[in-house]
């Protein structure tokens, strides 16, 4: 399996997959692909050894058809999280059946799939009822498939963690829909080491993997945590389901990609949570980092980019 392809390699999840895929690269002949409509967004993956980029609109059958020859494994990361019933079902199942389709044809040896948490076909939300119908258009006679369900992901950067917190640093209290909804947050790179990992583990073919950290959360919980170690925690108001609604509804009228939908208030109704249905990460040799092991240096710029900040202003003053 010396040629990966992945697609959605730019997001926040493919950015660590990526990574932890060069890392277990070492043969000449061996190839990692990430396939992108955006160059121009994803140029930053080129800072990582032996990745190339390649242009493609996986909507297209001609396009995704050229992008999957000749490759050994594929790794479909696109997801929504926001969108329409015609957008669901076109990225989270008309993509994943295509890509199923298209991989049987080519002899591709494994397909690796990032589902969600939740995911089934009597959820209440658009989003877990489409995940679900993608699990199952992907489910090919001629493909070997792993999927994968992560919680809500944590880590540099994240849009759940990282939100909350940076919307502390600007209101005085929060108004909080669904503040008992349950969570299980997982670290990025725990998935992304077990994305990476499974492609060394025959009995991941045809197994759906559950991915979660160790701790269970109420979504109040987590917004106190953020604030807390940003240095802005806020009072929380829990708000009662009419106007949670009627704030979601607000919130997808603004521009861009809203903070809240409905929709989302609907996939809150199901515990994103552990059910022992499926196994875990823990398959793989991974101990899930807890969130108060990472979050609270991230959240006070201790890592990544800024944590030479201080260091560079004494050697200023010097």
């Amino acid at each position: 399996m010396n040629n990966i392809l992945v697609l959605g390699g730019s997001g926040f999840l493919g950015r660590s997959v990526c990574e932890k895929l060069v890392e277990r690269m070492g043969g000449a002949d061996e190839r990692l692909v990430v396939a992108t409509r955006h160059l121009n967004r994803s140029g930053d993956l080129l800072t990582l050894p032996t990745l190339e980029l390649e242009q493609c609109n996986v909507h297209d059958d001609a396009d995704l058809r050229r992008v999957v020859h000749g490759r050994d494994v594929v790794i479909n990361l696109v997801g929504i999280l926001h969108g329409s019933e015609a957008e669901f079902q076109r990225v989270h199942v008309e993509l994943p059946r295509r890509l199923a389709q298209v991989c049987a044809a080519a002899g591709v040896q494994r397909l690796l799939h990032v589902s969600a948490l939740g995911a089934d076909a009597q959820a209440p939300s658009r989003y877990l009822r489409s995940k679900a119908a993608g699990e199952a258009a992907l489910r090919h006679p001629g493909v070997a498939s792993t999927v994968f369900r992560p919680s809500v992901m944590f880590g540099a950067g994240d849009h759940f963690i990282n939100r909350f917190a940076s919307l502390q640093r600007v209101l005085p209290v929060v108004p909080l829909a669904c503040a008992q909804a349950r969570f299980q947050p997982v670290w990025v790179e725990d998935v992304a080491h077990a994305i990476a990992n499974s492609l060394d583990s025959l009995d991941a073919i045809g197994e759906t993997f559950e991915c979660t950290g160790p701790t269970v959360y109420t979504l109040r919980e987590l917004v106190h945590l953020a604030g807390r170690w940003s240095g802005h925690e806020r009072p929380v108001v829990a708000l009662p389901g009419a106007l949670a609604r009627a704030q979601a509804l607000l919130l997808e009228a603004m521009p861009g990609q809203p903070l809240m939908s409905r929709d989302n208030l609907d996939s809150m109704k199901v515990p994103n949570v552990a059910t022992g249905k499926h196994p875990g990460i823990e398959r793989f040799g991974i101990t899930p980092r807890a969130l108060d092991t990472v979050m609270p240096d991230l959240l006070a710029h201790r890592r990544g980019p800024d944590r030479l900040l201080p260091k560079r202003v004494e050697a200023h003053h010097h």
